[in-house]
C-alpha cells in the first residue's frame, strides 16, 4: 500500500509541474501567418545592426493588411524573411505551418514556388523582358510540373481577372506601368500561393493607378481567398486595406483597425481607430509625438484604474515641461498679446491618481 502510494503522489506531481509548465507559456498567436519575438541581427563590417528587435505579427487567413513604417524601421526585412528569401536570427517565424527558421534549403526552394507569391516595387523586376504577359504567368507553373495546355488556361484566367487580357501577347516595354503591375500580380498567383507579399506595389505609380494595383490586389483576396501583405511608407495606401501595422525601431508600435459601420440615418461611413500594440512581454511603444509633448523620458509613472492604466511623467518631466512653456510665455512678452493659455499649472495639476491627470491614458 505504502509503493502504491508513494507512486500515486509521484504521479500528482508530475501532473502539477506540466501544469505549472504549461501555464508559464503565453499563449501562442493564431494565424496564417504567425511571428513572434522575431530578430534579425546584421553584420556590417563588424557592427550589428538590429533590424528587427524582438517583432510580434499576426495575419488571419483571408485578411489583407498593411504594414508601413519609415525607412530603416524593419518593414522590408520583415517582408524578407516571410518571403524565404532572409533568414531570422532569432525567434519564430511560421507561414501556412512552414517554420521560416528552421527550413531546409531544398523547402525553402518550394516555399517560395508554392507558398507564397511576391510583387517588387520595380515593374522590371517582376517580368521577364523577352517573354509575353500570357508566358511570363505560365513560367512559374513549369517549375512545378503544371501541364502546358492547364498553364496556358490558367493564364488566360488570371490576365482576365486582373483586367489585363488585351495585353495576352505583348512584351513588358509594350506595356504601362499599371499593366506591368497588374500582369506582375497575374504571375504571383500563378501558382495559387497561400500567401501574396508585395513590396511597395505603388511606388512608382500615380494615384490613379495605385488605385488599380489595389483593386487587383483585393481581387486576388476576395476572389482568389490569397491573404495579402502589402509593405509600404505611404499612410495614404494603407487606407486602402481593413488593418494597418506600424512598425518602429524594429517592432510593431500600433495598429489601425478600420470598418464600415452604419449610422442611425442608415448612411454608412468608414471608421478608423488607432491602438498601441501590447507585446507577450507587456512592452509598448507610446506614441513621439504623445512622450515628447509631455517630455516623458525614461522614467513614468503608472496608475491602475478600474478600467484603464494611467501614465504620467516623472516629477523631472513636468518641471522641464514647466520650464519650456514659461520659456516660451517669456518670449510671447515681446510679441502682441495673445490668447492666454487655459492649461493649468502643474501645482494645479491633480495627482496620478486622478483620471484627469496631465497623462496619456490607455485601455487596460
Amino acid at each position: 500500500m505504502a509503493v502504491h502510494r508513494q507512486r500515486a503522489e509521484a504521479q500528482d506531481l508530475d501532473q502539477l509541474a506540466r501544469r505549472a509548465a504549461a501555464a508559464a507559456v503565453p499563449r501562442r498567436e493564431e494565424g496564417l501567418v504567425v511571428c513572434e519575438n522575431l530578430v534579425r541581427i546584421f553584420q556590417t563590417e563588424g557592427v550589428e545592426v538590429q533590424a528587427l528587435q524582438g517583432l510580434d505579427l499576426a495575419v488571419a487567413q483571408g485578411e489583407m493588411i498593411a504594414v508601413i513604417g519609415a525607412s530603416g524601421s524593419g518593414k522590408s526585412t520583415l517582408l524578407g524573411i516571410l518571403s524565404g528569401q532572409d533568414v531570422p536570427t532569432a525567434g519564430s517565424a511560421e507561414v501556412a505551418g512552414h517554420d521560416l527558421l528552421t527550413m531546409k534549403r531544398r523547402d525553402r526552394l518550394g516555399y517560395r514556388r508554392t507558398t507564397v507569391g511576391f510583387i517588387w516595387q520595380q515593374t522590371a523586376r517582376n517580368l521577364l523582358p523577352y517573354l509575353t504577359a500570357a508566358e511570363n504567368v505560365m513560367l512559374p507553373m513549369t517549375y512545378t510540373g503544371v501541364r502546358r495546355s492547364q498553364r496556358r488556361a490558367r493564364a488566360e484566367e488570371l490576365l482576365d481577372l486582373f483586367g489585363v487580357a488585351h495585353c495576352r501577347d505583348r512584351d513588358p516595354d509594350e506595356l504601362s506601368g499599371g499593366e506591368q503591375q497588374r500582369v506582375a500580380v497575374a504571375v504571383a498567383n500563378a501558382n495559387e500561393p497561400r500567401v501574396l507579399l508585395a513590396d511597395e506595389p505603388t511606388g512608382e505609380l500615380d494615384t490613379a493607378t495605385s488605385d488599380e494595383i489595389f483593386a487587383a490586389l483585393r481581387k486576388a483576396n476576395e476572389d482568389l481567398g490569397v491573404t495579402v501583405v502589402v509593405v509600404t511608407h505611404d499612410a495614404l495606401v494603407s487606407e486602402q486595406v481593413q488593418r494597418t501595422v506600424r512598425i518602429r525601431n524594429g517592432r510593431t508600435s500600433t495598429e489601425v483597425l478600420r470598418r464600415v459601420e452604419t449610422g442611425e440615418d442608415g448612411v454608412e461611413a468608414l471608421t478608423a481607430e488607432e491602438y498601441a500594440v501590447l507585446d507577450r512581454n507587456g512592452r509598448l511603444q507610446l506614441p513621439a509625438e504623445y512622450t515628447e509633448h509631455l517630455h516623458m523620458r525614461k522614467r513614468v509613472r503608472l496608475a491602475l484604474e478600474s478600467d484603464h492604466i494611467g501614465v504620467w511623467p516623472d516629477a523631472a518631466a513636468r518641471q522641464a515641461k514647466s520650464e519650456a512653456e514659461a520659456a516660451g510665455s517669456g518670449r510671447g512678452d515681446a510679441e502682441p498679446a495673445s490668447k492666454p493659455s487655459s492649461e493649468p499649472t502643474p501645482e494645479a495639476q491633480p495627482e496620478p491618481d486622478s483620471p484627469s491627470a496631465d497623462g496619456v491614458s490607455g485601455e487596460a
